[in-house]
């Protein structure tokens, strides 16, 4: 299946008996020659991995624009639908967040990234992944060479819970807070952020297979990206103490020899779907790209 609509072509990865659907995106140099011709494999590719329900555009069309906007700098880049959503085949899994909260798409994602790098001759892709796509991106990252980057859009580290058993617990925590003396409601709390920021203790809510896979990708000097939004939308559960920052620990994991770098975007809200908030992705992570993988000059 292919259809060329100007700087665009529908693609498919169908390698491993796993249907793929995706779009790639050119860079002027594609469109100048044939796909055959592009022999040269200095070129890193930008793969957008979608987040649970959103088809490969994103919320707002978001991945198009920053697809577009890096091809157009160099950077070929991509959008897949992963296994049962958008156009790509199969069914989602019955527990989708689960799913993708264990690692479950890591080794379809390695297998296309390989896909990608050998069909359009590639020396690598940076993987992009927003929310509940960052987790697919990052357990990828620990079993694939090809991965040469990451960029995490709002990564979360903790464990995932039922909407329902959560504002059961919130409220439960509530009364509890609401039954203690004034001195304890202010002990308690502080001494959790004085361990929590030390780095000495993961958050209650850790997710502690993730941040095994997360130091374990860290620490080799992988470059990540790390975009927080820094005025989420209005919540439904308020976040315990232990939810407020999981980046000075995650950082403390990553080692002397990380090249991780965080960028709270402000006013920007957790979808980063606005104007604002794409224009803001699109100016940090191209001077991102820039700065880890500058274009050849040819």
């Amino acid at each position: 299946m292919k259809e060329t609509i100007e700087t665009r072509e529908l693609i498919l990865l169908d390698g491993l008996d796993v249907a793929i659907r995706g779009t790639y995106h050119k860079t002027y140099t594609d469109n100048l020659v044939s796909q055959a011709n592009l022999t040269k494999r200095d070129r890193i590719g930008v793969l957008f991995l979608n987040s649970l329900s959103p088809t490969r555009a994103a919320d707002g069309d978001s991945a198009v624009y920053w697809a577009k906007s890096f091809a157009e700098l160099g950077y070929p880049s991509f959008r897949l639908d992963l296994p049962g959503f958008g156009d790509s085949e199969g069914d989602p899994p019955a527990e989708s967040l689960g799913f993708i909260n264990q690692g479950g798409y890591a080794s379809i994602t390695s297998a296309k990234i390989r896909e990608l790098v050998t069909r359009f001759n590639l020396s690598g892709v940076v993987v992009v992944g927003h929310y509940a796509g960052g987790v697919s991106a990052l357990y990828a990252a620990a079993t694939c060479p090809e991965c040469k980057g990451l960029v995490l859009m709002d990564p979360y580290f903790r464990r995932m819970q039922p909407v329902k058993q959560a504002m059961r617990q919130q409220r439960n925590e509530g009364m509890l807070h609401s039954s203690r003396r004034p001195s304890s409601n202010i002990h308690d709390p502080l001494k959790e952020i004085r361990l929590f920021l030390a780095g000495t203790v993961p958050p209650e809510n850790a997710n502690h297979p993730r941040l095994r896979r997360w130091k374990e990708v860290a620490s080799t000097g992988l470059p990540i990206l790390i975009l927080k939004a820094s005025n989420g939308k209005a919540q439904s559960i308020k976040p315990g103490i232990d939810e407020l920052d999981y980046f000075e620990y995650v950082l403390g994991l990553a080692g002397r020899r990380s090249r991780v770098v965080i960028k709270v975007l402000d006013c920007v809200d957790r979808s980063f779907a606005s104007r604002m908030g794409r224009a803001t992705v699109r100016q940090r992570t191209e001077q991102w790209l820039n700065a880890c993988f500058p274009l050849m000059k040819h």
